[in-house]
């Protein structure tokens, strides 16, 4: 039971940040096409919505970037990346030769 419950939060923590990535690809798609659909208005001038776009920018980039790092953390710890994405060990020291 306890894993399954796991298993569910995972699965919602997943799910919030996809959903307010596609929100905020929708707020950036709305802006664009309502700016190039004025353009056969001649009521209206066109002008383009700089604060729904940016608001939908900054959804989209949080919910990918969240849904990605969450990815490159579990690649990484079951060790799935590339060499260069693995983690540096540090090496112990060289033991220095005394002249005693």
């Amino acid at each position: 039971m306890k894993l399954m419950i796991q298993r569910l939060v995972a699965i919602i923590l997943l799910v919030v940040p996809g959903i307010i990535a596609c929100f905020g690809f929708l707020k950036m798609k709305d802006s664009i096409f309502d700016y190039w659909s004025m353009f056969g208005n001649e009521a209206m001038s066109p002008s383009f919505e700089w604060g729904k776009f940016i608001l939908g920018l900054i959804m989209f980039a949080a919910g990918a970037g969240f849904i990605g790092g969450w990815t490159f953390y579990r690649d990484r710890k079951r060790n799935y990346v590339a060499p260069r994405f693995k983690e540096k060990r540090n090496k112990p020291p060289k033991p220095t030769k005394s002249n005693s």
